[in-house]
């Protein structure tokens, strides 16, 4: 039985300062490798704490806009050490919180740090340009101002690469944000904060409130002075975000759903094509927007990759990811334990062959906990919900095609369009895929998971709001672009 017995709870973070939410509810944060234990407590904030919070932020923004970005970036620099000092910490919380193998955790924290040494150093670069004019004696040339307030909402599965690699572009370009995480790892992203507040950043340029998404998420995106939301999360809610902004004329970014496919030819290197496809799929329990989750592979080849699948989809080992050699957690709370096993009875009847897995796994010591077996389907058709929703889970659909043009076609054939990838040694069908992949992100002989800090990250279709973040792309967003005439009188 859980008690609260010497169990911390995490408060909000409003104008430079821990404070308690106003209604004084809270809730419990949950290990998903065992339900029973209460990672910490965490604050179920009414639209009032909001409030409190954007009028922090709109207040701090004027003057945190005015400095020189260089000096933004020393505010950076210092968060970047601060949460180099404390990775392990951090990413022991976040094994603890969403169940991650703590391997997998310290490498988003790590990934972390370079996001913000690298927005840091933005701080250095170009604004703006300067534009011929048509008049001789004058001189015109464009700046980028700040939004001013900025929303930003994140999922759970990427508790410290996700908000960092949002709050840190809209920070160095001069805007103050408000973050609002996904509640299930709300203690991940309060530790998160204190590296801010050790760095000593000024009162209200950085806020974090938790609460539920219908409250401080629609808070956000009803918010009169919130100039900017960005997001990810499903397709749905990020719909609803995208229609509330518009409708009061903020801006908004809209990260969602993926389901991604990997095309496998028939000259591909198989083995690296299955480890790939496995890493891509099934690490982090197949809980990221850019996993694996179609395998369309050429006929001639079929059985072979399926055999050298299976053989290694059965040697991954599943636990708690805290403890060494576990490959694989649970998934991150029971609800998205639920929702998996229910696409899993849904692949059964609409007739797919279950390969592999398939079942809530309950060996040894992970009975209170909220695992599932890596599974793979096969005689899957692309009318199947399986290869047409997006899963969230360790769930690999096998597709048999005859022909690189068909292959594409499956590929395509779905409404989200994040990312793909492609094994094959022919230059031929590798500029086919680039060209004719309908993908924010293709990748070559690589996973279909994983993009690099520098570059823009976003997909098409109904994967995204079009814009991208990362990189030197995520000004655009983050920015309004001043033109400038300049004439002597």
């Amino acid at each position: 039985m859980v008690t609260k017995t010497d169990v911390k709870t995490f408060l909000n973070f409003v104008n430079g300062s821990w404070v308690k939410s106003s209604n004084s509810e809270v809730s419990a944060s949950i290990n998903p490798a065992n339900r029973n234990e209460i990672v910490g407590y965490v604050q179920k904030s009414p639209v009032e704490d909001l409030n409190a919070a954007v009028e922090a932020a709109k207040v701090a923004q004027k003057s945190w806009g005015k400095l020189s970005g260089a000096e933004r970036g020393a505010f950076l620099f210092k968060v970047a050490d601060i949460l180099e000092s404390r990775v392990d910490e951090i990413a022991e919380t976040m094994t603890r919180e969403m169940g991650k193998t703590f391997p997998e955790a310290k490498g988003e924290t790590a990934r972390g740090v370079a996001i913000l040494r690298y927005y840091a150093g933005e701080g250095m670069r170009k604004v703006g340009d300067v534009i011929p004019s048509t008049d001789s004696g004058a001189l015109m040339f464009t700046n980028r101002t700040p939004l001013g307030v900025v929303g930003v909402i994140t999922p759970w599965n990427f508790p410290v690469a996700i908000p960092i690699w949002k709050m840190a572009p809209a920070l160095i370009y001069g805007n103050a944000v408000v973050l609002k995480p996904a509640q299930e790892v709300a203690v991940t992203a309060a530790k998160v904060i204190e590296c801010f507040e050790e760095a000593n950043f000024p009162s209200g340029v950085v806020n974090l409130v938790t609460g539920s998404g219908s409250v401080i998420g629609q808070g956000l995106t009803d918010h009169p002075d919130v100039n900017g939301i960005t997001f990810t999360g499903s397709d749905t809610v990020g719909k609803q975000v995208g229609q509330g902004a518009l409708a009061r004329g903020a801006k908004y970014q809209l990260e969602m759903g993926g389901k991604n496919p990997v095309i496998v030819a028939e000259d591909a290197d198989l083995d690296l094509a299955v480890e790939a496809t496995i890493s891509g799929g099934l690490r982090s329990t197949g809980q990221k927007c850019t996993a694996t989750s179609r395998v369309i592979v050429h006929g001639s080849v079929y059985e072979t990759f399926k055999e050298k699948l299976v053989s290694k989809v059965q040697e991954i080992t599943v636990g708690n990811g805290m403890q060494e050699g576990i490959w694989m957690g649970p998934c991150a709370s029971e609800n998205q334990l639920n929702t998996v096993l229910s696409y899993i009875e849904k692949g059964k009847e609409e007739g797919a062959t279950l390969l592999v897995g398939g079942n809530r796994y309950v060996d040894a010591d992970c009975a209170d906990g909220f695992y599932v077996e890596p599974t793979v389907f096969e005689d899957v058709t692309n009318d199947m919900t399986i290869a047409q929703e997006e899963i969230f889970g360790p769930v690999l659909a096998l597709i048999k095609v005859d022909t690189m043009d068909e292959a594409i076609k499956v590929a395509n054939d779905v409404q989200f369009g994040l990312s793909a990838s492609i094994f094959t040694t022919n230059i031929q069908k590798m500029l086919h895929f680039i060209e004719d992949m309908e993908a924010g992100l293709v990748r070559v002989n690589a996973e279909s998971a994983g993009v690099e800090l520098q570059a823009p990250f976003g997909g098409m279709k109904q994967s995204s709001s079009h814009s991208r973040e990362q990189g030197q792309a995520a000004i655009e967003f983050f920015t309004s672009i001043k033109t400038v005439f300049v004439k002597g009188s």
